[in-house]
């Protein structure tokens, strides 16, 4: 091969694939359009809808996170299609991620749907399968190393929430009664009087899934993978996987909160606690910028364990939470691949003076960690608030002691690590770094999002809101 060929492959190769990035966007949008539309023509007394012989659902729930994981995943295309044009590693490997991503949400809208226990768990184990490889196309030392220890973690935790359904199927069996594992019968053939056969299931499954939601004590797989995989795959994982975990768990305690609603809180309010203290000692000794927010992502599920542990009062403000931290953390993510597109490092130390350099971009990081951290006006304040309530009129003022002790320290931490990056003396030679306004607009509708949910939710989404919330004992 000639030398002119060899340097014209790398420039074949990306006008070859210069039509992904933008057929990516188009899916994406129609997707979230039709979903739009869907959501706008049926009322709420019609749900649930099932279809595919009653395998799928269509209800509260999965509408509200068929809206909320397909917004998201708009954003995150943008993002893909606007660094094919900068990045030739995500340009040469564009045709197999897109691939691996489309593969990625059709398995997620299909899990948040699925109307059966044993299939939501062959969605959530084809979510992951789809994401390793995903994974081990990062630009960290030893990626597939990480890939194969975020497939390995999460195989075992799929593998005890098995195994918690087969505890399930076997106490069904000790009392004579025919296992359902359709979700809206399932409760049929559970035994009124559960046994030690039915609670082992059921803490194995929480147990499991919790994992998935990156909860102590089963959580090191998160930050490690967070911060090795691409950006892209980053916020997928973030904000877009952990809400079919979330879907799980909701199935799980809306069949279970009349069989055993004490076992239940005991479990995840414990997970809840050791993940927030797990998260704030390790926000302080974080030396990079997506690992600190990884640990933030281990606290905030953290703060979700505890009040689905508190239900009644609690239930609104912790899906309001999960809906704001799926926006924040894609915000997050994407804004700190733009950092690292610039100063080519994780590292805080590494970098000073980025909203000098990068005024956008340094902005947006800044408002994710206001609004992760639960500041005004943004709707992760209004859910913190409305959780902290929900935990003192249940009377648990130890879990309300630690919860706010534990957010105060990665408060301070996280401050005295970000916000000297952010407005700290800037020493990297040269001005300001052009950004596309096309990279802008997702950024900018998940505040957006995020503005609208603290201060002004439109009623449909807001009764959508009350009516899950309901659907996990809320009041």
């Amino acid at each position: 091969m000639s030398s002119t060929e060899v340097m014209d492959a790398p420039l074949h190769s990306e006008l070859h694939h210069r039509w992904v990035g933008p057929t990516l966007v188009a899916i994406a949008l129609v997707n979230l359009l039709c979903w739009i539309g869907v959501f706008v023509q049926t009322p709420l007394s019609d749900m649930p809808l099932y279809f595919g012989r009653r395998y799928f659902v269509l209800d509260a729930t999965s509408m509200l996170f068929l809206l909320v994981i397909n917004s998201v995943f708009l954003g995150i295309s943008v993002y893909m299609a606007s660094r094919v044009n900068t990045s030739q590693t995500l340009a040469s490997h564009m045709a197999s991620r897109t691939g691996l991503t489309l593969a990625f949400m059709l398995a997620m809208n299909l899990g948040v749907m699925a109307n059966n226990l044993l299939l939501l768990w062959a969605f959530i184990e084809l979510t992951t399968l789809c994401a390793a490889p995903l994974v081990a196309q990062g630009d960290a030392i030893a990626p597939r190393r990480v890939a194969w220890s975020y497939l390995l973690y999460s195989s075992i935790s799929l593998a005890l929430t098995f195994l918690g359904i087969m505890c399930l199927t076997r106490s069904a069996h000790l009392h004579g009664l025919e296992m359902n594992f359709a979700l809206d019968l399932m409760a049929r053939g559970l035994p009124v009087v559960g046994d030690s056969w039915q609670r082992l299931g059921l803490a194995l499954m929480l147990f499991g899934l919790g994992s998935k939601l990156g909860l102590a004590p089963l959580y090191n797989w998160m930050p490690a993978t967070y911060e090795a995989a691409p950006t892209s795959t980053s916020a997928l994982l973030a904000a877009i996987q952990f809400n079919i975990s979330v879907v799980a768990v909701f199935r799980i305690l809306h069949i279970f909160r009349g069989q055993d609603p004490g076992f239940v809180s005991h479990e995840l309010l414990l997970m809840g606690c050791l993940s927030l203290v797990v998260a704030a000692v390790q926000v302080m000794a974080a030396r990079s910028y997506k690992r600190l927010v990884a640990y933030a992502c281990v606290s905030s599920s953290g703060v979700i364990a505890i009040g689905l542990s508190v239900g009644k009062a609690a239930a609104y403000g912790v899906l309001l939470y999960i809906v704001s931290n799926a926006f924040v953390k894609a915000l997050l993510f994407l804004t700190a691949g733009r950092l690292r597109a610039v100063y080519g490092t994780n590292e805080i130390r590494a970098l000073s003076g980025v909203i000098r350099v990068l005024p956008f971009s340094g902005l947006m990081f800044a408002v994710g960690v206001f609004a992760l951290l639960g500041f005004p006006p943004f709707g992760s304040f209004l859910a913190e608030m409305l959780i902290l309530s929900g935990i003192v009129q249940a009377g648990n003022m130890m879990a309300f002691s630690l919860m706010c002790t534990m957010l105060t320290i990665i408060f301070v931490a996280t401050g005295r690590s970000i916000f000297p990056m952010l407005w700290g003396a800037s020493n990297r030679s040269g001005g300001q770094v052009h950004e596309s306004w096309v990279t802008t607009l997702p950024k900018l509708g998940f505040v957006l999002v995020l503005v609208l949910l603290g201060v002004y939710t439109p009623d449909p989404i807001s009764r959508l809101l009350v009516q899950v919330a309901q659907s996990i004992g809320g009041q």
